[in-house]
């Protein structure tokens, strides 16, 4: 099992808008600290920058200003030290679900000796007997299962989760919920989940960061001390539910849509 601190430090990230001649400044001085092996959630507004914060922390993009470290060291690029996963599976179509494991391996060259660490995968996936399928003949909660294997078959110290269950109906998410818990106790990994959907926020993470509208910025952190598996009727998770939602329609107000 390996894990990480992840570190942001003054982060603000302004884009270029060439087609209104203008600039959108997207992040106002983000500072958060993740401690390694700690799962922490982070919601807000459409538009207020949670993505683009997941993408300079995972090195896709580079920030106006401000440092990112992860591990002590400074984030300058992708890392397979640093996993990621969209709501979109981006398996490729022309590898099968143990093709597309072994993949990921060889591209961190991971590969040798591998083959029992991606047969424990499948067994913990429950997609042992799809192994040789491609992604267009599962279903999307098993594509989803199968990348977020796919991402943890390199034993990332950080894995970063941009609505990875946006996409799929209530039970399926439900469900991977459950999953994305086992593989997190199970792995060890550091988590990092942007979601919309703040019971989901409640349900998986240890602690929740709320974000305002663009330009993004972290205005409260809230922990979850409640034990899991969680109750999502229970009256100490509606309790933190009310009251992130209260934040959020506050924040609400001037909110304008843009998607980051």
């Amino acid at each position: 099992m390996s894990s990480a601190s992840v570190q942001a430090i003054g982060l603000t990230k302004v884009f270029a808008r060439e087609d209104m001649n203008a600039t959108l400044q997207a992040l106002d001085n983000v500072s958060l600290t993740i401690q390694p092996g700690e799962f922490v959630a982070i919601v807000g507004t459409s538009g207020c920058g949670k993505s683009t914060l997941l993408r300079i922390i995972a090195g896709l993009e580079i920030p106006t200003r401000g440092e990112v470290l992860c591990g002590g060291e400074r984030v300058t690029g992708t890392n397979p030290k640093r996993g990621l996963v969209f709501q979109e599976h981006n398996l490729y179509p022309w590898l099968t679900v143990r093709g597309n494991i072994e993949f990921a391996l060889k591209a961190a060259k991971k590969f040798k000796g591998s083959a029992a660490r991606v047969r424990k995968l499948l067994e913990i996936a429950g997609l042992e007997e799809f192994a040789n399928s491609y992604p267009h003949q599962l279903s999307g909660g098993m594509r989803q299962r199968a990348a977020l294997i796919r991402a943890l078959a390199i034993a990332p110290d950080v894995l970063l989760l941009d609505e990875p269950l946006g996409a799929l109906d209530s039970f399926t998410r439900m469900n991977l919920q459950d999953e994305i818990i086992s593989l997190w106790r199970g792995r060890g990994s550091t988590m990092i989940l942007i979601t919309h959907d703040v019971d989901e926020a409640i349900y998986l993470s240890q602690r929740v960061l709320i974000m305002s509208p663009r330009p993004g910025r972290i205005t409260a952190e809230l922990p979850v001390p409640i034990s899991y598996p969680r109750n999502r009727s229970s009256s100490d998770f509606v309790q933190l539910r009310n009251e992130i939602l209260l934040r959020l329609n506050f924040a609400r107000e001037d909110m304008e849509e843009f998607n980051l």
